[in-house]
């Protein structure tokens, strides 16, 4: 490497990566499927922290504590767990990473991939501040449910790009009809609200996320959870109702395929919710079920984006059929 090409990685390193290397699409795509897979696992293992009281493992932030960057071996396994979920931040900030080194490599230059990937850094800094925040005012209810919000902004921008990542740049055909387009979006917004509701849940709920005295919302948590059943139901019958609907239009096999996974993951996810509240809210299960929210999130937008289709040919950026094709062929 030469003096020039040392300072031109200096001044521009995503610049530099991409006029040296040119990943398939294949690798774009698993590239934007690995970000969207650590969002999820994000999910997961805050869900754990929270679940096993282990909030203020790490009682201070940046900091675990004031003297120390790290969880100490006296701070005991909650200490180990509050730490381990902040080091796993680094992880999907660096499958976040790749993914935008991927997106802005690929050839010819995609921008609005690149900024999906862009956004999702973004998303992951703020997170991380608001989580230190989270930390700093004691598990505040409305501060862990804003972070919560902010994770599931994440995995929709992670499901778009990965959607994006296997289409072309031309532009969107739809696939169905204005009326069946409107029905899809209701069924979003319920989802939204699902989502926002099941916030409020948590955090009236007896799960605090520290064995310390924590505030909690101060609202009935009986009557929060009815309502939240309540909206899961409204989000079920909507995906019930557009699979027929799509059936009586004859819509293509993609907008289908995505709504029956839609229905089948809200089943399983009504399963476990309903085990849980008559279980007294078991540790296992309510982890399931923080799991079951982002599965369900992403197959509601799995559905939204199915509903319209780029054509690979039209600017000559091979799709996952043709590259099979090409695969077979050689």
């Amino acid at each position: 490497m030469t003096r020039a090409d040392a300072l031109a990685a200096v001044r521009n390193p995503l610049a530099f990566i991409a006029a040296r290397w040119t990943p398939t699409p294949r690798t774009v795509r698993r590239a934007a499927l690995a970000a969207l897979v650590m969002s999820v696992l994000i999910v997961v293992t805050g869900g754990a922290v929270r679940l096993t009281g282990s909030g203020l493992g790490c009682p201070t932030w940046p900091k675990c504590t004031d003297d120390s960057l790290t969880a100490t071996s006296e701070m005991g396994l909650h200490g180990a767990i509050e730490f381990g979920n902040r080091m796993l931040t680094y992880v999907l900030c660096a499958a976040v990473g790749w993914a935008i080194i991927a997106a802005r490599s690929a050839k010819p230059y995609r921008r609005g991939l690149t900024r999906l990937g862009w956004a999702q850094f973004w998303i992951v800094m703020s997170n991380a501040v608001l989580g230190g925040i989270v930390v700093l005012v004691g598990l505040n209810p409305y501060t862990v449910a804003a972070h919560f919000v902010a994770t599931s902004a994440l995995i929709a921008v992670a499901t778009v790009m990965w959607q994006r990542a296997r289409e072309s740049d031309a532009a969107p055909r739809p696939l169905v009809g204005k009326a069946v387009r409107q029905l899809v979006w209701f069924l979003v917004a319920a989802s939204v609200l699902l989502i926002l509701v099941g916030t409020v849940v948590t955090g009236a709920g007896p799960h605090a996320g520290d064995s310390s005295e924590v505030e909690r919302m101060p609202l009935d948590w009986e009557n929060v959870t009815k309502l939240h059943a309540v909206l899961a139901w409204i989000v079920v019958t909507l995906t019930f109702a557009l699979w027929f609907v799509l059936k009586a239009v004859d819509a293509p096999k993609g907008p289908l395929n995505r709504t029956r996974d839609l229905f089948l993951i809200l089943l399983a996810q009504g399963v476990i919710g309903y085990v849980q509240y008559f279980t007294d809210l078991p540790e296992v299960l309510v982890g399931l079920h923080m799991l079951g929210s982002a599965l369900v999130w992403i197959a509601t937008l799995r559905v939204l984006l199915a509903l319209r289709e780029r054509p690979h040919d039209e600017i000559g950026i091979p799709g996952p059929a043709a590259e099979a094709a090409v695969g077979t062929r050689a």
